[in-house]
């Protein structure tokens, strides 16, 4: 079944190079185009896209503002940011504020779909070139220093040993790939642990594995 996205970007150059990526990928559509905030609510609520590729740096109402704006009015939809934007601030606010997966405009067509695979599994995906900065934005905003390990959250050793790959940016297949079980496992571990910490985003999850210390920048 073919996977419809919306393309958010302000200029008509990068629109296009995103398209052509899409079309090496298999069961990807690009059904619609935006270049603003205001075009970005109008072609949604018309299309109705089963993914939303949007741009932070966009001109008039700007990608975070439209990013909000688009998850106000519709909650459940699913949003890859691709943006040239490496300030951590930045991508702690988009993940923050809905979006779903953080990719670089300077990505291949090959974690493009990787990252497209993820939302489309309802999972989250940040790019592995970032990764090390999110953590590192998390270190800073923690304020619990020397906080206790997570064994008080009754997290096993296997969740744990996931929860490290998930805030690394790693996708459902990849962990599963890397420690041998098969992706249904991975999935379940996956929803135990945000059932049982009460966080469902990845901006959370990091911030939970930094004040746990469960992740450092040394890892």
């Amino acid at each position: 079944m073919t996977c419809n996205l919306l393309l958010v970007d302000d200029h008509a150059l990068i629109r296009a190079g995103v398209r052509a990526l899409i079309l090496d990928i298999p069961d990807y559509s690009v059904i619609g185009e935006a270049s603003d905030g205001a075009q970005l609510l109008e072609q949604y609520s018309a299309l109705q896209p089963d993914i939303v590729l949007l741009d932070l740096s966009m001109k008039h109402t700007g990608g975070l503002n439209a990013l909000q704006q688009l998850k106000r009015f519709y909650p459940t939809c699913k949003v890859l940011i691709l943006s040239m934007h490496t300030e951590p601030d930045l991508i702690m606010r988009a993940l923050e504020s809905g979006a779903h997966g953080y990719l670089l405009k300077d990505t291949t067509a090959n974690e493009l779909e990787h990252a497209l695979l993820a939302l489309r599994n309802n999972e989250r995906y940040l790019s592995p070139a970032i990764a090390h900065t999110v953590i590192n934005q998390a270190l800073i905003r923690s304020q619990v220093p020397n906080a206790p390990v997570a064994h008080s959250h009754n997290l096993t050793a296997r969740q744990l040993e996931i929860l490290r790959l998930i805030v690394r940016g790693k996708s459902t297949r990849e962990i599963a790939h890397g420690l041998g079980l098969s992706i249904k496992t991975v999935e379940a571990h996956r929803s135990q642990i945000m059932k049982r910490l009460q966080i469902f985003d990845v901006a959370g999850l990091v911030l939970f594995a930094v004040r746990e210390q469960i992740i450092s920048l040394d890892d």
